[in-house]
């Protein structure tokens, strides 16, 4: 299993939005997550600052990364777009994270 760790950034007035839309995330959105293999994915969000720590587990890097090429996923993306900071494609901008340590 590959632990990924992403921090992403919102904007400070889009907290609960934020947290509104991923508390009714789409089912659509939910089963092309697990079809490409996410699980134990966990969003926190630091208030101070706007940045949230996205954690997931995939079996597959390389298989879980085709799901931006998805119709869904990049419809999520444009409805996330008022909340976040973008990439041109409505990609989230994302700062990728290095493990350094892990306890089972």
């Amino acid at each position: 299993m590959v632990r990924i760790g992403q921090v992403m950034y919102l904007h400070k007035d889009a907290y609960a939005e934020y947290e509104k839309r991923h508390a009714e995330l789409w089912p659509e959105m939910a089963k092309a997550l697990k079809q490409y293999g996410a699980t134990n994915y966990s969003i926190f969000l630091n208030k101070l600052n706007g940045q949230t720590l996205a954690y997931l587990e995939v079996p597959d890097k390389a298989t879980y990364d085709q799901i931006a090429d998805t119709e869904i996923c990049k419809k999520w993306w444009a409805y996330m777009k008022p909340l976040m900071d973008t990439n041109e494609d409505n990609s989230p901008v994302t700062t990728d994270l290095t493990e350094v340590f892990h306890l089972d």
